[in-house]
C-alpha cells in the first residue's frame, strides 16, 4: 500500500520539486497552498507524513497546523510525522518549529535528497513505533 503525503506549500514551484522528488519513491501525494486548506484535507486524507511549510497565507500558518495535527493525535493515538519545510532558518525558527511537534526541520532551499532520505527515516520510525 502506498503512503500518502500530504504537501502544504503556498509555493508552486517547490510543491512541484518536492512531488517530483518523492514521486521516485512511488508515494501518493495530496497537495495544499494553505494550511487551512491543509487542515480539512488532513482530516479526509489522514495520511502517513506531513510535509508543511510554516509561512502560509490564510488565518492559521504552518506551526498552528503543526500543532492542530499533533494535539490531535494526543495521547492514545499515533500522529503522523510533521516535516516543516521553510526558509526560516534562525535558531529560535527550529526551537519555534520543533516546539510546535515538528519531527524534523528542513531550511530551504533544501537537498531533495536530504528531503528524500528526511522522509523515509520519519516513515520508517512511525512504522516501528505503531503497535
Amino acid at each position: 500500500m502506498l503512503k500518502k503525503i500530504l504537501v502544504v506549500e503556498d509555493q508552486q514551484e517547490i510543491r512541484r520539486l518536492i512531488r517530483m522528488t518523492l514521486e521516485l519513491e512511488s508515494y501518493s501525494i495530496e497537495e495544499c497552498a494553505t494550511a487551512d486548506e491543509g487542515a480539512h484535507v488532513f482530516q479526509v486524507l489522514r495520511p502517513d507524513l506531513v510535509l508543511l511549510d510554516v509561512m502560509t497565507p490564510g488565518a492559521i500558518d504552518g506551526l498552528d497546523l503543526c500543532r492542530l495535527i499533533k494535539q490531535e493525535g494526543g495521547e492514545d493515538a499515533l500522529s503522523p510525522p510533521v516535516i516543516l519545510l521553510t526558509a526560516r532558518g534562525r535558531q529560535a525558527d527550529v526551537e519555534s518549529g520543533l516546539a510546535a511537534g515538528a519531527d524534523a526541520y528542513l531550511i530551504k532551499p533544501f537537498s531533495p535528497l536530504e528531503l528524500l532520505e528526511t522522509v523515509k527515516q520519519k516513515l520508517l520510525h512511525a512504522a516501528g513505533a505503531m503497535p
